[in-house]
């Protein structure tokens, strides 16, 4: 049995979760509402403030996507009550972002600001100057908008300038080395 996959989904109060026809969970709650299509063949059976969800046979493919679908589920009752958030950090001379609107502005050392578009159901913040805050209801769509904000100006290993998560290690490379003595 899988570990993840046979843990209940615990509902809060102030959440709905409905099981249309096709398999297509929707999650309500108070920061909004999602919904996701889930494999025909997993079952989700609801038990008072709870859910499980099962599968039909211990089958390889039935096995991975157990715990998928029971994580995919769990993702989505935490994003309506609380919801997701990945925080950047600008590193470099003359790097910094700045709100234009509601779209992001970013200066990562091109000749031109790069703007990012705020997609529908992402906020932007930007703190200070060097951090940018990505915050959502669906884990996947934050994830996704904050490495494509990184994808702009990936760090370099050499002085560890550009755009990085939050705590994130970057190895720093030796530069070449100099000469000594005569040649």
């Amino acid at each position: 049995m899988s570990r993840i996959g046979k843990q209940p989904i615990e509902i809060p109060g102030g959440v709905d979760v409905d099981v249309a026809a096709g398999n297509v969970v929707t999650v309500t709650g108070p920061r909004g509402s999602l919904s996701r299509p889930v494999h025909a063949d997993m079952m989700i059976v609801r038990e008072n403030a709870s859910l499980r969800v099962e599968r039909p046979d211990d089958k390889a493919f039935h096995r991975s996507l157990h715990g998928l679908t029971r994580s995919l589920i769990a993702n989505m009752v935490d994003g309506v009550t609380k919801g997701f958030e990945k925080r950047l950090q600008i590193v470099g001379v003359g790097y910094r972002a700045a709100m234009k609107g509601s779209d992001l502005e970013i200066a990562a050392g091109y000749s031109h600001p790069v703007v990012v578009a705020q997609p529908e159901g992402i906020e932007f913040e930007v703190p200070t100057p060097t951090q940018i805050v990505v915050r959502g209801n669906d884990k996947q769509q934050v994830g996704e908008v904050a490495a494509n904000i990184r994808k702009i100006r990936k760090p370099e290993p050499y002085k560890g300038k550009g755009i990085r998560y939050e705590g994130e290690y970057v190895r720093k490379k030796a530069g070449k080395a100099a000469k000594t003595g005569a040649a």
